[in-house]
């Protein structure tokens, strides 16, 4: 029979945020660690995407993709919506040319591959951000070219956004269904286990996309504060947008959150290529702290909530 993973990766799991945000200090308070894991970071993005799918309750998915809210609203705020109210945001503060392109195209990203782990790791559902994420990646070849376009006057290939993207899931979930099918009993048991898994994987690309970004920031210290007062305002934002304006539950209003905010920036900055100046590179770089280090502000948010929702009936035990 199978055996229950032991305990210290159960009691992992709750610090994954606050590790998360170490990973992003370590790559850049000692570069030649951030150096180190560059060449792993393909199998950390793969680690990220195939983690969650062998976690992914398909019962509940199927029944996400029958909502509204997963699989259309929430996708369609995320690719379209976003980027237009990023280009408005950034056109009525003046912003230069570049930066508006960066702030538009990290917006126009599809969610982040690791949301779905992220909001496991806060106690959140993690079937809605797995689905919106899916269905936002179907979006993205049709979407990205067309916000590149418009504002910035770039030309992406569709196609082969769309061939990435297929690679990068259909290679992931391929593996899922083959563990799926000959080892559920196994997936099931030891479920901490894939998900110590994914949260290493994601330490692993936290420190990974910090390569090279103390430099930039010393080339450039003025730009760079610049670029990452941009991103950590425009990642809250869109988290505050999708828990103010989205209905639902708390819990679900932050997992939305956490899907508006956090984005694949890195998909968008590999389909450039060299078409990516400077700026646009340094904004990109600058979007991966808060995806890394805003987790832990919102675990805090969490636990205030449910310490404060318990505590009446605290008090009323005690009477």
């Amino acid at each position: 029979m199978a055996q229950e993973p032991p305990l210290p990766i159960r009691a992992f799991l709750p610090k994954g945020p606050t590790l998360l945000a170490l990973g992003v200090f370590l790559g850049l308070g000692v570069p030649p660690l951030a150096d180190a894991a560059g060449p792993l970071m393909p199998a950390a993005i793969f680690l990220i995407v195939l983690g969650p799918l062998l976690r992914i309750d398909l019962a509940a998915a199927g029944a996400a993709l029958t909502r509204p809210m997963p699989s259309i609203v929430l996708p369609l705020i995320v690719m379209v919506a976003s980027p237009l109210v990023a280009a408005g945001l950034a056109m009525l503060a003046g912003l230069g040319p570049d930066l508006t392109l960066a702030l538009v195209l990290a917006a126009a990203a599809p969610p982040s591959s690791g949301t779905t782990a992220v909001a496991r790791m806060l106690g959140l559902n993690g079937t809605v951000p797995l689905v919106a994420t899916l269905v936002s990646m179907a979006l993205a070849p049709l979407t990205v070219p067309l916000a590149a376009a418009w504002f910035g006057g770039l030309s992406l290939a569709p196609l082969a956004l769309a061939l990435k993207l297929a690679g990068l899931v259909g290679g992931a979930a391929a593996v899922a269904l083959v563990a799926r099918r000959h080892a559920a009993g196994l997936l099931a048991a030891w479920g901490g286990l894939i998900d110590g898994v994914t949260v290493t994987a994601l330490i692993v690309f936290a420190l990974a996309t910090m390569a090279g970004m103390r430099a930039a920031i010393g080339a450039d210290p003025a730009l760079a504060v610049l670029c990452l007062v941009l991103a950590f305002a425009a990642n809250a934002g869109l988290q505050l947008m999708g828990a103010l304006v989205l209905p639902g539950s708390f819990r679900e209003r932050v997992t939305a959150g956490l899907v508006l905010g956090n984005r694949n920036v890195g998909l968008v900055w590999s389909a450039l290529g060299a078409a990516a100046s400077p700026q646009l590179a340094l904004y990109f770089a600058a979007t991966q702290l808060p995806i890394y280090i805003l987790p832990r502000f919102v675990q805090i948010l969490c636990d205030r909530r449910e310490r404060a929702r318990c505590a009446p009936d605290t008090d009323k035990a005690r009477t």
